[in-house]
């Protein structure tokens, strides 16, 4: 062999993998395909609707409510006892009332008059909070039913059936039961990914996002909502939960506190829409918040059916970091289940602590529940408390839990790093940055949710705007989607514009009442909606015929949040006696 051969033999040998190299590359490639599902597993919340008690019926008010410490717990309201009467002293009375429950726009949805008197409100309360939803993501319903949408819904309660009049007939079976809440709005929004409505009792809604986030990432659906609805409309549910002793005597709801002695009921309506992180920079959607891990268990054989399991609970929480890829450190907030009962508080945050517990002088982690604000909305509650997650990472602040003066003797926080705010606190300085969300059945089945606050956006490019369209489904409600349109521009900064156009003209259906307006800055927007809201002549507003296609050349997309449809409401329900047992 020459010298030369011999060289190259020997530079051939030095390329050779070694078994190190061999296991480094196995590594390597290892890490990249755990990126890669972890990448498909991470969600991102790209819109929200709700309805909680205190009139809210937004995140700007939901905010309002939760940093300012409001107590929403009331007496029911007088023209909620209607039909039960008197029935209603019998029971614990004190709750978190939605104003108005019975009303609904049922031509918006196209549902016939004598079908929506059989319609339990809570199916139609998840119509329009659903709608809302997804115009707060910049979705018209038409684009949702484009795409692979799915559908998860967690929902119990079933007190409408009290209310039917003699013997059922079609309508009163296909208007009440749960599968019928999905499947009611899946079929009117036209959505054919997966469809289901769940029953886990208090972790209902949770357990929906945490679905919606499993379905999302094995491919089976590319958007999807997800949320929860609760509504008090009989007596005897309350009477029921009263027998089990978890209800607060004097309905006040106090979590952690060493006068906590029980909950009290609430309603309340949430839904978000979920899209895979990577789909929604692509689509340039406006992220309020990711989704990085989750997880779902069940108690066992605790001590009792109803009874919570603290190793379970561990376990959950260690679960859902895990998913996340996350360590306890990288946890600043949890939004607890926090009941305010005796005997799930301490449990709860005995479980935190061995799940997340942090040795002393490092940052602390915060404890909070709006339950303290809202009472516990039951179905809806996962969802609600995920919301203030959603809006505490986005204003880097934790409202304080109302009621909270001394802490509970039977929960231990020492050594542990938690803390229950009494005020509202900027995110405490090197805190992790995510946040969990617990919610826990009572029939046994939890879950934990962790979110990371979405990525600052990029700052907004100078666009050019020539107008925008708006529609309702009538005039009358056109005319006061403009006077609510004009209200909102007031306090859009001048580089919003776009992104209102925008939003208004691509994020929003197009309806039977349509028109455009020529306005290429904010003054002349606002203007021109309140000669609309007037219903006087304006040259800027054009009719536009509802089949026609979009006009205005199209605008970066770029979506802000926007005043909800003004839904045209008339009371459905059926005649009634004056009082029922």
């Amino acid at each position: 062999m020459t010298a030369p051969e011999t060289t190259a033999a020997a530079g051939d040998t030095g390329r050779r993998p070694t078994p190190i190299s061999r296991a480094m590359e196995t590594i390597r490639a290892l890490r990249e395909e755990l990126a890669a599902l972890r990448g498909g597993r991470t969600v991102a919340v790209v819109g929200a609707g709700l309805r909680a008690p205190g009139g809210v019926g937004d995140l700007d008010g939901y905010w309002r409510l939760l940093a300012d410490g409001t107590d929403a717990v009331r007496p029911i309201p007088e023209q909620r006892r209607h039909p039960f009467g008197a029935a209603w002293d019998e029971v614990p009375h004190r709750g978190g009332f939605l104003d108005e429950v019975l009303d609904f726009d049922a031509p918006f949805f196209g549902i016939a008059p004598r079908e929506a008197r059989s319609l339990d409100p809570q199916h139609r309360l998840l119509l329009e909070v659903a709608w809302e939803a997804l115009e707060d993501a910049g979705i018209p319903a038409a684009d949702a039913a484009r795409r692979n949408c799915g559908l998860y819904v967690g929902v119990t309660g079933q007190d409408y059936r009290e209310w039917m009049p003699g013997e059922p007939d079609a309508y009163w079976a296909t208007g009440n039961g749960h599968c019928f809440a999905a499947g009611r709005l899946a079929h009117t929004l036209d959505l054919t990914g997966p469809v289901a409505a769940l029953d886990t009792s208090c972790s209902s809604s949770l357990l929906a996002v945490h679905m919606a986030r499993q379905a999302l990432a094995a491919g089976e659906c590319d958007l999807a909502l997800a949320g929860g609805v609760n509504l008090m409309l009989s007596p005897r549910g309350t009477e029921f939960v009263a027998r089990t002793g978890a209800l607060s005597p004097d309905g006040v709801c106090r979590p952690f506190d060493a006068a906590a002695n029980g909950f009290t009921r609430a309603e309340g309506c949430g839904v978000v829409v979920l899209k895979r992180l990577a789909d929604a920079v692509r689509d340039g959607d406006r992220v309020l918040a990711v989704i990085h891990g989750s997880a779902v268990n069940h108690d066992g054989a605790a001590s009792g059916f109803t009874a919570p399991n603290v190793l379970a609970q561990t376990r959950l929480i260690e679960r859902a970091l895990a998913d996340a890829g996350l360590s306890p450190g990288d946890v600043g907030y949890v939004e607890a289940h926090g009941t305010g009962t005796s005997l799930g508080d301490p449990i709860e945050v005995e479980a935190l602590a061995e799940a997340l517990g942090r040795p002393a002088g490092a940052a602390p982690v915060l404890l909070g529940s709006a339950k303290a604000n809202l009472g516990h909305a039951e179905s809806a509650a996962g969802v609600l408390g995920l919301l203030k997650a959603v809006l505490s990472l986005r204003h880097r602040a934790v409202p304080p839990v109302a009621h909270f003066t001394t802490l509970n003797p039977r929960i231990d926080l020492g050594g542990t790093g938690f803390r229950v705010p009494g005020k509202l606190e900027p995110w405490p300085a090197g805190a992790g940055a995510y946040a969990g969300v617990s919610s826990f059945g009572m029939s046994g089945t939890n879950t934990h949710v962790i979110l990371g606050p979405a990525e600052t956006p990029a700052a907004p490019e100078t666009v050019a705007v020539a107008g925008f369209e708006v529609s309702a489904r009538t005039p009358a409600a056109l005319r006061a989607y403009a006077a609510l349109l004009a209200d909102r521009l007031a306090t859009v900064e001048d580089e919003d514009y776009p992104a209102f156009a925008y939003t208004l003209t691509h994020g929003r259906a197009a309806l039977a009442t349509r028109v455009r307006v020529a306005a290429a800055d904010r003054a002349q927007a606002r203007a021109a909606l309140l000669a609309l809201a007037a219903d006087r002549e304006c040259p800027q507003v054009t009719p536009v015929d509802a089949a026609a296609p979009r006009g205005f050349a199209e605008l970066p997309r770029r979506v802000i949040s926007l005043p909800a449809y003004p839904w045209e409401r008339r009371r459905c329900a059926p005649a009634a006696p004056d009082a029922r047992p």
